[in-house]
Formats: structure tokens, sequence, C-alpha cells
């Protein structure tokens, strides 16, 4: 039953990124902030491998990495009325070009002063999952990676 509920959280997570059939997506991503408080901010996957990773582009001067440099780990989140996804783990920060350019999405365009992946203060932030809870179809499995 376990890898059940993993193959279909990992489709739920796929279809919910930017890369994905839905071309879009949003979560919750829990980092802890400078006072050493959690702190929820919804988000949109770039791409994702099942529930193994996922990743976000983000502002090498924003909150977001300031926060994962004092403290790498966080919480991601997807809900529905018919899902609750909740993974736990730790976050890396990743400034390598051709990693930038693969997680790009036209989206985040808007958020960059060049609009282009090369932007001096783009990053990415790769989430890598260690536990997991996933509610699906009225059932619930915990596990770790």
């Amino acid at each position: 039953m376990s890898q059940d509920f993993i193959v279909k959280a990992s489709e739920i997570i796929k279809a919910n990124t930017a890369h994905g059939e839905n071309g879009f997506g949003f979560c919750t991503i829990s980092l802890i902030d400078e006072d050493g408080f959690p702190t929820a901010t919804v988000a949109t996957p770039a791409k994702s491998d099942g529930i193994k990773w996922m990743t976000f582009g983000a502002m090498l001067d924003g909150n977001k990495a300031k926060r994962v440099v004092k403290n790498n780990r966080a919480s991601i989140s997807f809900a529905t009325m018919e899902y609750g996804i909740n993974l736990v783990g730790e976050v890396e920060i990743l400034t390598d070009k051709a990693i930038k350019d693969e997680m790009w999405y036209d989206g985040l365009s808007a958020h960059f002063e060049t609009g282009k992946p090369c932007d001096h203060n783009y990053c990415v932030l790769k989430f890598t999952t260690k536990r997991y809870k996933l509610f699906l179809d009225f059932q619930e499995v915990e596990g770790t990676l």
C-alpha cells in the first residue's frame, strides 16, 4: 500500500509543478525564520522527482535563501479536499548555470531584473525529502526515504 501511495502522491506533485502537465501549481513551503519560528510561504515548484525532491526558483538575496543558509530544514505541503501530502526534509541552494536553465519557467521572469535564468540574483532551492505523511483516498501512510 505504501508504494501505491508514493506513486499517486508523486503524480500529484509532478502535475502541480511549472514543468508538469498543469503548467503551474502551488504548495506551501515552511522554513525557519531568523527568530527561530516556522514561516510558511505559497510557492510554485519548478520540477520534481516524485516525492524524493523538488525545486523552486528563488532570489539569492531573498528571505527564502537567507533562511535556508541559517537553517536548511523545511516542510512542503500540497493539499486539497481530496489529498494531503506533507514532506519533511532539507533544502540546498543551487547556482549552477545548467541547473538554473533547466529549472527556469516563464512565470519566474516577472520576479527577476533581467527576466532570464542568467539573472545574478536567481538561484534554485532544491528540497530533498527525508520523511513523508500522505493522506490519499481517505487513508494515511507515513514513512522515510
